[in-house]
């Protein structure tokens, strides 16, 4: 397997800026209603299985909207450019995918651990 030093910085780097960014969107998303669009919420035990009551949702903001959408353009971007580094061209294919989560988790900034 791919010894941990030889990720390149800049390979590191955009992989610890892909963990904070799905962690900011996730983040972002459990601050919003429960819908994107405005819909009644519903009792426990009226139709449905659910714990706890669910409260109306007034749907999301156009502004929440595209927050979310630029969050999401992010995240591609960056996904992109860890798949397409030029270093994976160096990793032999039967090894890629265990180097690959070997990044990731050498790549996972500490606050995002304990998040998850």
């Amino acid at each position: 397997m791919t010894d941990e030093s030889t990720f390149p910085d800049d390979l590191l780097q955009l992989q610890e800026r892909l963990h904070r960014a799905h962690a900011e969107h996730r983040t972002y998303l459990a601050s919003l209603p429960w819908s994107v669009d405005p819909l009644t919420g519903w009792e426990r035990g009226e139709r449905y299985s659910h714990r706890r009551d669910v409260p109306d949702s007034p749907g999301w903001t156009d502004e929440q909207k595209q927050t979310v959408d630029r969050m999401w353009a992010e995240i591609r971007k960056l996904s992109i450019a860890v798949v397409d580094h030029p270093h994976w061209k160096s990793v032999p294919t039967e090894i890629r995918v265990k180097s690959r989560m070997q990044l990731k988790r050498q790549a996972r900034p500490a606050e995002v651990s304990e998040a998850a």
